[in-house]
């Protein structure tokens, strides 16, 4: 019944982007995800975007690193919602990892969320766009953050939701994502934890460290590759959606849907994130929320 009244069974293809006022009635109004194909066709990126060119223009620059001993960074562990470890180093030194030249323990991950394209690496921004310019007239504002992703293989991204619209551009390689609706939130567990940070030790193996005075923070415990229905057999209520986003394809990922994402070794991918209306569709979720025994906001 939900599928037919507002959403499909599978992700939708469009062939291309949609003039600014038909994608809001279409897509972003009815918060509703879809793939667009040849939307950033005319990107440099898609051609020139491999190892020498980034080792040639970014090489030394120094960047932002997410380093975990299992891949999953900002994830439930045992009783604890573990975060990465932050490291600096120079793009080339990531690329000797994810190629293999150079062994670590550890999984790595360019993952910072602060518009560390622009802010990290504005030597690549002409390679791409720093907005979408169909997206930014359809809601009326730039985007928050345009975000750069790379990282190996093992790497998740646990579930979660985001308060942005997103669209998240695959450059190289290919995503996987499950995605769940914002209607599916009672079925979906969410609980509060003791917030932590991995640490490396020199052996190579990784610590979990307390935040200290840190408050507890709510997350999704459950993993949808693998979930544990007898711990939460709600769950099986929810109707997940699997897609694949391929390089040159883009996207749509409406605000508050949940989301759980994987990814190809050494994928390239750069995202958009525009901040959401707070609108009568906000305030319906929260109620959702509130009514789902939610320990805290997921």
């Amino acid at each position: 019944c939900k599928e037919k009244l507002y959403l499909n069974e599978s992700v939708p293809y469009l062939d291309g982007p949609l003039m600014p006022l038909q994608f809001y009635r279409d897509w972003i109004g009815p918060n509703k995800p879809c793939i667009i194909r040849n939307a950033i066709n005319d990107w440099p990126a898609l051609s020139k975007w491999n190892p020498t060119y980034l080792r040639n223009v970014v090489g030394q620059k120094v960047i932002s690193v997410s380093v975990t001993p299992n891949g999953y960074a900002d994830a439930v562990n045992g009783d604890r919602f573990v975060m990465p470890e932050e490291r600096q180093m120079t793009f080339s030194s990531l690329l000797d990892i994810v190629e293999g030249s150079v062994k670590n323990s550890g999984v790595f991950y360019v993952q910072k969320q602060c518009s560390n394209l622009t802010e990290e690496l504005p030597e690549l921004t002409g390679d791409v766009q720093t907005h979408i310019s169909w997206m930014s007239e359809a809601l009326g504002r730039l985007p928050d953050a345009v975000n750069f992703w790379l990282g190996e293989e093992r790497a998740v991204t646990s579930m979660h939701k985001d308060h942005y619209e997103n669209l998240y551009c695959v450059i190289s390689g290919e995503k996987k994502f499950i995605l769940l609706p914002p209607t599916d939130r009672p079925f979906i567990p969410c609980e509060l934890y003791k917030q932590a940070t991995y640490k490396q030790k020199q052996d190579g193996s990784f610590e979990i460290v307390d935040e200290k005075d840190s408050e507890k923070v709510p997350w999704i415990p459950l993993d949808p590759l693998d979930p544990d229905l007898k711990r939460y057999p709600s769950y099986q209520l929810a109707q997940p959606l699997h897609c694949t986003v391929r390089a040159g394809e883009m996207l749509y990922l409406p605000s508050l849907w949940f989301h759980h994402v994987r990814q190809s070794h050494g994928c390239i991918a750069v995202n958009f994130w525009y901040d959401m209306d707070y609108d009568i569709k906000y305030n319906y979720f929260q109620l959702v929320d509130s009514l789902s025994g939610a320990v805290g906001s997921v």
